[in-house]
C-alpha cells in the first residue's frame, strides 16, 4: 500500500511541477494577438488601397482613358 500512496505522491507533484500547459496557453494567446494585429492592418490598408484606386480611376475616366472590355 505504500508503494502505490508514494507513487501517487510522486505523480501528483510532477503534475503539479509541469508548466506545459501553461506554455501552451501563452502561445496560443500570442498566436492570437499577432492575427488581431494581422486583421487590424489588413482592414486599415485595404480601406485606403481603395480609396487610391478609386482616385486613380476618376483621374483615368476624367482624362478620357477607360478600360478595355474583353
Amino acid at each position: 500500500m505504500t508503494l502505490i500512496r508514494t507513487t501517487l505522491s510522486k505523480s501528483i507533484r510532477l503534475f503539479v511541477k509541469d508548466e506545459d500547459g501553461a506554455t501552451a496557453i501563452e502561445y496560443g494567446l500570442f498566436a492570437a494577438l499577432v492575427g488581431a494585429v494581422i486583421v487590424g492592418t489588413i482592414a486599415t490598408l485595404g480601406s485606403q488601397t481603395n480609396v487610391g484606386f478609386e482616385k486613380m480611376s476618376d483621374e483615368l475616366d476624367t482624362a478620357g482613358i477607360s478600360a478595355p472590355t474583353s
